[in-house]
């Protein structure tokens, strides 16, 4: 088959601590029901000579492609707070596909079957959340956010037994590695410190070559992932992405969003909002979501304390000092990112108050957050909402500050535009979409994320898609889907 496969597999390679070796499961009778096309050219890969079928048994592990070495990942991770040893339940990464630039991606399948990691879960995936995955990713990798991809998603002609019975699939991810901090707490927990040290330079290897010669590897290393973590809790905060379920295993060493299970974007601004149906208390919230990644990033700190110093309580208090360090980094990201999405350059000492007012107006109204910055960019969705009184009286401090900008409305807007989606995916379009999805019809679905491919731009006849769910009483929920 001249698809392009081009395998380089360096994981598998370390000690088998790091992982188990296994074949995917084989699947009864698989079908292919989504392909990114796009991604596929992204990588060097073309399957146009290859038919349907032959497509579906390859993404479905019962044809596995040439140079691949199979395996699933231990780690470990925080799991709601609780520490756990983890690894690979329901996933086998096929191995490390080099593209002619040589760029190094894992491809991996999600539902492909049991492994010694997969406690008493069944290994497999259904259809629904599978798909919610592949839009979800597609939808944030369009937002310029950085985060796994989706190649594939196909059914395995199997059943999958949930509270119902549901379709089985198998979705490919594409991610520029699968190292997560639960990964470090992996091989921290068994304190073997040869592994602990190969796991550092194999990281800094294929994420961060430019800190190889350093002589405080370890610091550096700590200090690159909690710059990178921190920028994409605020590209999240920027367009009200809730990840859902940010345990330390969904905690990627690259800065990828990893992990979709439960995730969903906030319609109205209340930053309390959570969607998951298994966050009983909120930790994981709108709000909760930088605190959360600080937190996160002192456990992974906490693994490294080893090799920081060789003094421990001199460890501890440099890595405590780097961490405590989260939050200015995160307020000056965050006041920025806010300045750009209201258009405003250079800086103002009532900047944050004014960023502040407008979050207390959109949440004692009930304002959709998306739609009030479009509002603010001349793009009118719902208008009505606007004409209160103490909004047009904030409206007018906006317009004085802007004044201060030194800059064109059109520079301003300009900025606006690019920081500002017009279309998200809201959670009611995803639903309908699957809902469909799940019954053979694949025309929401090939819709919506064709919308959803370009969240910035003009577009034409989305109205629909850029409102908010109708007002119910029914709370929204989302799902694990193990």
């Amino acid at each position: 088959m001249t698809i392009g496969w081009h395998f380089d597999n360096t994981y598998s390679k370390l000690s088998n601590k790091f992982k188990e070796e296994i074949k995917p499961m084989p699947v009864h009778d698989p079908e292919l029901i989504i392909m990114n096309n796009e991604l596929a050219k992204n990588l060097n890969l073309d399957f146009s000579k290859i038919d349907k079928k032959k497509i579906a048994e390859i993404f479905s592990g019962n044809l596995l492609p040439e140079g691949t070495n199979t395996i699933a990942q231990a780690y470990a991770g925080h799991q709601f707070g609780h520490f756990t040893m983890l690894g690979d339940g329901r996933a086998v990464l096929l191995g490390e596909h080099l593209t002619n630039k040589n760029n190094r991606f894992d491809i991996q399948f999600k539902g492909s079957g049991r492994t010694s990691f997969s406690r008493d879960g069944d290994g497999r995936a259904a259809l629904g959340p599978m798909l919610r995955e592949y839009i979800i990713s597609e939808a944030i990798h369009s937002l310029n956010i950085p985060t796994t991809r989706s190649l594939a998603v196909v059914k395995t002609g199997e059943k999958v037994v949930r509270e119902n019975l549901l379709q089985g699939a198998i979705l490919t991810r594409v991610a520029s590695s699968h190292l997560r901090v639960g990964t470090f707490q992996y091989i921290a927990a068994t304190q073997n410190i040869e592994n602990l040290n190969t796991l550092i330079d194999y990281t800094i290897d294929r994420h961060y070559p430019e800190i190889k010669s350093s002589k405080t590897k370890a610091l550096d290393l700590l200090n690159l992932v909690m710059e990178k973590q921190c920028q994409l809790v605020v590209d999240w905060m920027r367009v009200g992405f809730i990840h859902g379920v940010m345990n330390t295993d969904n905690v990627a060493i690259s800065g990828e969003t990893i992990d979709y299970g439960p995730c969903a974007f906030m319609d109205q601004y209340n930053p309390k909002t959570v969607f998951s149906s298994i966050d009983k208390f909120g930790r994981y919230a709108y709000t909760n979501q930088p605190p959360i990644t600080k937190w996160n990033l002192a456990r992974f700190a906490e693994c490294l304390i080893p090799l920081i110093d060789k003094n421990e309580e001199t460890s501890v208090k440099i890595a405590t000092d780097l961490i405590d360090n989260f939050q200015n980094i995160y307020e000056e990201k965050w006041l920025n990112m806010m300045r750009d999405k209201l258009g405003l350059f250079g800086e103002d000492i009532s900047d944050k108050k004014l960023i502040n007012d407008l979050f207390n107006w959109m949440e004692k109204n009930k304002v959709d957050y998306t739609n009030t910055f479009c509002h603010l960019m001349g793009v009118k969705i719902n208008d009505n909402e606007y004409k209160n009184d103490n909004f047009l009286e904030w409206s007018n401090k906006w317009k004085k500050r802007s004044g201060l900008n030194n800059s064109s409305k059109e520079k301003q807007i300009e900025l606006m535009k690019k920081t500002n989606p017009i279309v998200i995916p809201r959670n009611h379009k995803v639903e309908e979409a699957l809902t469909e999805a799940d019954k053979g019809n694949l025309e929401k679905i090939n819709k919506l994320i064709a919308i959803l491919k370009n969240p910035y731009g003009d577009q034409k006849g989305i109205e629909e898609y850029q409102a908010p769910a109708p007002i119910s009483n029914k709370k929204y929920q989302t799902f694990c889907g193990t």
